[in-house]
């Protein structure tokens, strides 16, 4: 149960800036759509594995859900089989929201995050919900052997069935709570449930995602929820386990869920701007012939590249010589697509002419 009188106005709000958000997008055509959807949906799944910790290849992360929406980008490195499994997962929740759930497909999206059936240095199970014996309850724990903090104890395995199954049949036959707050709803459900012995944080992501989908009616994806939640993890952490500790009033939770989310589709509006100025970059540059290593690296600016880029990194990331990488940024100097660094140093570094 929650208060409709605080929720209300939120939802409100959300819903009117998700309708604002959405109204510009179809303005832009649809090469730019799918571009800010690639940007978004690339986003998404870095920053939920970061949140549990696990950092992913930003370059192989953006190829495979470029491969998989039919983008070709060159210079990308190819993803392995995991960072695959990893944005199938997520590109399954989101490019096919109006599907059912089901069992199958959760068990099969977790067995993707784990395909070794280990965690860390610790054997689970994959492919089946967890099985914990009634003396050695499914706990989440921090802190030291010596000084271990219990966050939260989940339902006993043997109710597992039964609660998944609740969980499921309100997922896809209640149609009259509206998706956002739906959303946050089963994000909390399903972590409260803990249905599987690990996953179950990126799999809560993956839901809200899915129900965010349908709430724009749209497979494109323009803003990130699990950015935002990477932003505010400390706090997303606190607020799940007051509510599980809590009683059954949910106020507290939704309230932080509408407003987190509200400060995604705010956020948003600086990732689409970077993706508005690479489209006019090439647009302008769209006749200059470049090699395949040049194209690349520029890509790699336009998608902001942390630090000073010089020759010697230019030939690092472009896999390829140092006279080389130099001959390539003196004819992109020349052809007016990078200027040098005014600001010097001991190395000479470039920055995108435009």
């Amino acid at each position: 149960m929650w208060d409709q009188d605080a929720v209300t106005p939120l939802l409100a709000g959300v819903r009117y800036k998700q309708g604002r958000l959405l109204g510009r997008m179809e303005n832009l055509g649809f090469p730019l759509q799918i571009q800010a959807s690639l940007t978004t949906l690339t986003l998404d799944v870095l920053k939920s594995s970061e949140i549990e910790g696990e950092i992913l290849n930003a370059d192989a992360v953006r190829s495979s859900v470029a491969r998989r929406l039919g983008i070709e980008l060159a210079g990308l490195p190819p993803a392995d089989r995991y960072t695959d499994a990893v944005v199938q997962m997520m590109l399954d929740a989101t490019q096919h929201s109006e599907q059912p759930l089901s069992a199958e497909r959760l068990i099969g999206w977790q067995s993707a995050l784990f395909p070794t059936d280990m965690s860390g240095f610790y054997k689970i199970a994959v492919g089946a919900w967890r099985n914990n014996p009634p003396d050695d309850p499914m706990q989440v724990i921090s802190g030291a052997m010596s000084s271990e903090k219990v966050h939260f104890v989940a339902p006993e395995s043997a109710r597992l069935e039964t609660e998944m199954k609740r969980f499921i049949n309100w997922f896809n036959e209640d149609r009259k709570m509206d998706p956002v707050l739906k959303a946050a709803v089963a994000h909390l459900w399903f972590v409260t449930i803990h249905p599987f012995d690990d996953g179950n944080g990126r799999l809560a992501r993956a839901l809200t995602d899915m129900q965010l989908a349908r709430a724009d009616g749209t497979r494109q994806r323009f803003y990130s929820m699990s950015t935002q939640i990477r932003k505010e993890r400390d706090y997303y952490y606190d607020i799940l386990e007051n509510t599980q500790k809590g009683s059954l009033d949910i106020t507290d939770w939704i309230t932080w869920f509408l407003n987190c989310l509200d400060r995604a589709l705010e956020a948003s509006m600086d990732h689409l701007q970077a993706v508005l100025q690479k489209a006019r970059f090439w647009e302008k540059h769209a006749g200059t012939p470049l090699n395949e290593r040049q194209q690349a690296l520029l890509n790699k600016l336009l998608d902001g590249f942390d630090g000073k880029l010089t020759s010697s990194k230019w030939a690092q990331l472009a896999k390829t010589s140092q006279d080389s990488a130099l001959r390539d940024i003196q004819d992109l100097v020349a052809k007016n697509m990078l200027v040098k660094d005014s600001a010097g140093g001991r190395s000479t570094g470039y920055l995108l002419a435009d």
